[in-house]
C-alpha cells in the first residue's frame, strides 16, 4: 500500500454485529477481497478481531515462493491471500495430477486498496479517503442482500462402500511401514450451483462462528471458510502452529456432551495420531528455528467448539536471524494435520487415492503486516465455488492410523460436514 497516498483514522464502533454484516454487504462490490473474523475466541496468541482487505493496489499470482519474497521486498505493506496446497510441488512433493474445478493459482497475494481493522469498541480505516468508506459503510443496508441461491444436486466423490475400501488399503500401507499416519480426504460437490457466496458465509458462521473464519474473493473463485484451526503465525522472532488432530461431535444434553468430550480426551486413536502431527511439525519449525527453542506449549489440548469438540497441540519455536518467509513455508508446507507422517511419502498416498484435486483446500489464508509478522489459517470446514462454472464443492478428512476405524472415519467426515451440509442442503 503506498502510504503517501493512504490516511489512516479511527472511528468508534457501537453496534458490533450490525457493523459485520454492513461491512460484509460493503465488500461485494469488490472482484477482490478479504475477510477475516476471529468471533471473539480467545485463543492465545489472540491477533486481529476482523479484517477486511479490500481492492488491489498491487497484487502477485504466481507458483514461486522466491518471486512472492521479491514482490515482498520490493514494496513492504500489508498482503492478503493464499497458499494453494498445490504449492508442495514446488517444494519437491508429489504433483497434483487431478482436474482443478475451481481454479485458484498456487501463490495469490494482493495489497488492499483499503484495509479496515475493527473489534467491538473501535474501526479503523487506511484508505485514500477513510471519513468517505466509513460513510459508504454506515449507509450499506445490514442483513442479508438476497438469498443464498440453488446449490443443485449435491455428489459424494467417494460413495461409502469404495471409501470404507480406500480406509483398509490405507491401513495396509500402515501396517507395512509406508507412513504412520495420513489425512484422507472426500470432496462432496455440485456442478449446477448458482449461489450468493456472502449469504452462504453469514448462515455458516452464525451455526459455526470460527476462530480462522475467512471470506475470500478473487474475481468468480470464493472461499468460504470456517475453519477453527491455525497453520501458522510468526510475531518478531517467535513462531507458533497449533495443529488439530481428534474431533468428537457435539451432543444435545450436557451430560452427553462432556462424555464425548471426555472421550475424545482420552482416546487412544487421536492421541495417537496428535502426537504424531506434533513431532512432524517439531520437525518442521527445527529446521528455520534456533536449536533448544523448539517445544510443545500445549499438547492435547481440548477445545470446544460450535459443533464439534477438538484436540489441540501448540508448538512453538524462536527463528534463526535472517530467516524469511520463503524459507519459512519451505520448512513447514503443506502443514502436517493435512498430510500425515512422514510427509513425503503420505503426499504420493494422497495423489494416488484421492480422486480430487485439493486446490485451496488444505492450503492457507492469510495475511502478512508490513514488518514481516503473519497468521495464516488452515483451510478446513470451507466451500469453494467458482461462479462462472457453477461448481460449487467441499471437502471434510480425517487422520488414519492403524487403531482407525473405517465406519467411524466416514462418521468423523459427515460431522465434519455437518455445519456446511445445513446450511447448503
Amino acid at each position: 500500500m503506498n502510504n503517501s497516498t493512504r490516511f489512516t483514522s479511527t472511528f468508534p464502533v457501537k453496534e458490533f454485529g450490525k457493523i459485520k454484516e454492513k461491512v460484509l454487504n460493503w465488500a461485494k462490490q469488490f472482484g477482490t477481497f478479504c475477510f477475516l473474523d476471529n468471533h471473539q475466541y480467545q485463543l492465545t496468541p489472540h491477533s486481529q478481531e476482523c479484517i477486511l482487505a479490500a481492492g488491489i493496489d498491487r497484487s502477485i499470482a504466481s507458483d514461486s515462493l522466491s518471486e512472492l519474497q521479491q514482490f515482498m521486498q520490493d514494496q513492504p505493506g500489508w498482503l492478503f491471500g493464499h497458499l494453494s496446497y498445490d504449492l508442495k510441488e514446488h517444494l519437491g512433493f508429489a504433483p497434483s495430477t487431478r482436474p482443478d474445478a475451481i481454479g485458484f493459482p498456487c501463490i495469490y497475494f494482493f495489497q488492499p486498496a483499503v484495509l479496515i481493522r475493527f473489534n467491538e469498541h473501535e474501526m479503523q480505516i487506511e484508505a485514500s479517503y477513510p471519513d468517505e468508506v466509513f460513510n459508504a459503510i454506515h449507509s450499506t443496508p445490514q442483513g442479508r442482500i438476497s438469498t443464498g441461491g440453488t446449490v443443485g444436486t449435491l455428489n459424494y466423490r467417494i460413495p461409502r462402500d469404495e471409501y470404507i475400501s480406500i480406509i483398509e488399503k490405507l491401513r495396509g500401507h500402515i501396517l507395512r511401514g509406508d507412513c504412520y499416519e495420513i489425512n484422507f480426504c472426500q470432496e462432496i460437490y455440485s456442478l449446477e450451483a448458482q449461489v450468493d457466496p456472502v449469504s452462504i458465509y453469514t448462515s455458516l458462521v452464525s451455526i459455526s462462528p470460527s476462530p480462522f473464519s475467512a471470506l475470500y474473493r478473487m474475481n468468480d473463485k470464493w472461499l468460504i471458510c470456517a475453519s477453527p484451526e491455525r497453520f501458522l503465525a510468526k510475531k518478531g522472532s517467535h513462531v507458533l502452529s497449533q495443529p488439530i488432530k481428534g474431533t468428537s461431535g457435539r451432543k444435545p444434553t450436557p451430560a452427553e456432551d462432556e462424555e464425548s468430550r471426555r472421550q475424545l480426551e482420552n482416546s487412544t486413536k487421536d492421541r495417537s495420531e496428535n502426537v504424531m502431527v506434533v513431532d512432524l511439525v517439531r520437525n518442521d519449525l527445527s529446521k528455520v528455528c534456533r536449536e533448544g527453542t523448539v517445544k510443545v506449549d500445549e499438547l492435547f489440548g481440548i477445545y470446544t467448539f460450535p459443533q464439534v469438540h477438538q484436540m489441540i497441540s501448540t508448538v512453538s519455536g524462536e527463528l534463526k536471524p535472517g530467516t524469511d518467509f520463503k524459507s519459512i513455508i519451505e520448512a513447514t508446507f503443506p502443514m502436517g494435520s493435512m498430510t500425515g507422517a512422514p510427509k513425503k511419502r503420505v503426499i504420493e498416498l494422497i495423489e494416488e487415492y484421492e480422486p480430487s484435486r485439493r486446490g485451496i483446500f488444505s492450503g492457507a489464508v492469510g495475511y502478512m503486516e508490513p514488518n514481516g509478522d503473519f497468521d495464516f489459517n488452515v483451510v478446513i470446514r470451507s466451500v469453494m465455488y467458482n461462479a462462472t462454472s457453477h461448481y460449487l464443492s467441499f471437502q471434510a478428512g480425517s487422520g488414519i492410523t492403524f487403531y482407525s476405524d473405517p465406519e467411524k472415519e466416514w462418521e468423523e467426515c459427515l460431522v465434519k460436514a455437518e455445519a456446511i451440509l445445513n446450511v447448503i442442503g
